[in-house]
């Protein structure tokens, strides 16, 4: 039986944030989904990862390892990219024990089903793009199941965030310093602290784990008189600015650098926030930059559940702390202001005085006095750029699918 991960029609629902990415590439915690499934499947279940046919080749040169978008087998389960795994479900693909011709239903959304291959390939014999799941439930015998954490709204990783990261944190070693601490470093509660190898902890530098646990990656730099509490975890290579306030759930990606005060948010690699400012409850995608200065609402002044503004639609979260949901390659100017619950499309360039709209387009340009289209050259070459910086290369592929988006985009967006 070949597993198949995959895309389905409602992943569409979460742009721009999957944009440039499968939605198991979303992080929650400071894992992607696909890190979790991957951990807790332990190797024991081979994967085949099914993806929107324009991200295929970029994601294939990322991960050469990957059986992308193939069918190898007649008895398929797929499994939903969008389910956060944990160790119940993950018990489930590893067993194994789905019924040939059924679907699991959890609500509206289809999280496993056994089926033949012949009922999900399209007319020239190859995976669909995105798999309709309405549809194919409407071919199988449904089984209702229960308990499974689902992203279904484009705000569900920061409100699954706080749990998620505490859960990822049972991976680490704790209590561990292999890492250089300078001797004037503040280290409250060791047992709580993991400082990895090759990391550094700067003269003045404060990591206070008495309530919750502080992880410091393999090289890794906290700056001095940063303060770091409440559950922090700082990915590989990522840099803590002077003076920075780090505190109450936050995940910092891979190569990012951050500075300000930050809060309940989750940093995708090679996000560029290393000045002053606040951002708090908020998802940034990776290669954005923050210009100094820059602030985030994530509370009303009436304190009331905050809505959010998508695809010209009004949404409630249910939620009443949300900051900025920022796709990747977005850019805003010195002393920019978010309102509560704003999203920011791919690649837009955000400058000017005042707040912008609670959602700027994908590939605009402009601010509170309205937006025009970003040239999609000008945008590829300031990528490039951005990219080149940090000692990354933008790949064929990886241009290849930015135009694509960029083009897809610029179909729909409507500029206020």
């Amino acid at each position: 039986m070949q597993v198949i991960v995959f895309e389905d029609t409602r992943v569409l629902g979460l742009k721009p944030l999957v944009n440039l990415k499968p939605v198991y590439a979303l992080r929650t915690g400071f894992r992607s989904l696909q890190e979790k499934l991957e951990s807790s499947t332990r190797g024991e279940v081979a994967l085949t990862w099914h993806l929107r046919r324009y991200l295929a080749p970029f994601y294939a040169e990322q991960h050469p390892e990957s059986v992308v978008n193939q069918l190898e087998d007649k008895d398929v389960l797929l499994v939903n990219g969008r389910i956060v795994f944990d160790e119940a479900a993950s018990r489930a693909v590893i067993k194994g024990e789905f019924e040939p011709g059924t679907a699991y239903m959890q609500g509206d959304d289809l999280l496993f089903a056994r089926v033949p291959s012949a009922l999900i390939i399209d007319g020239e014999g190859l995976l669909p793009d995105l798999i309709d799941t309405s549809a194919l439930a409407g071919e199988l015998v449904t089984e209702v199941v229960t308990g499974f954490r689902v992203i279904t709204h484009l705000w569900d990783m920061i409100a699954f965030h706080s749990d998620e990261l505490l859960r990822d944190a049972e991976t680490l070693e704790l209590g561990r310093f292999e890492g250089e601490v300078h001797p004037s470093a503040a280290i409250v509660n060791r047992s709580n602290i993991y400082v990895a190898p090759g990391a550094v902890v700067r003269a003045g530098a404060v990591l206070d784990a008495d309530d919750g646990f502080v992880a410091v990656g393999a090289g890794a730099i906290v700056d001095p008189q940063a303060v770091l509490m409440q559950n922090v975890y700082l990915a590989p290579w990522s840099r803590v600015k002077i003076g920075a306030k780090l505190y109450s759930n936050v995940a910092v990606g891979t190569a990012s650098r951050v500075g300000g005060e930050v809060e309940d948010s989750l940093v995708e690699p090679f996000v560029n926030k290393q000045h002053d400012g606040f951002l708090g409850h908020s998802y940034i995608s990776s290669w954005c930059n923050l210009g100094a200065g820059t602030n985030t609402s994530d509370l009303k002044n009436n304190y009331s559940r905050i809505k959010l503004l998508h695809n010209g639609r009004l949404q409630n979260t249910g939620l009443q702390f949300l900051g900025l949901l920022m796709g990747d390659h977005s850019k805003c100017s010195i002393n920019s202001m978010f309102n509560t619950g704003t999203v920011v499309g791919t690649g837009a360039n955000i400058f000017g005085g005042g707040f912008p709209p609670k959602e700027v387009p994908s590939f605009s340009w402009g601010g509170s006095d309205g937006f025009e289209p970003y040239q999609v050259e000008k945008a590829v070459e300031t990528a490039r750029r951005v990219m080149e910086r940090r000692q990354v290369v933008m790949s064929s592929s990886y241009e290849l699918m930015f135009r694509f988006v960029a083009g897809m985009e610029s179909e729909s967006r409507l500029f206020v």
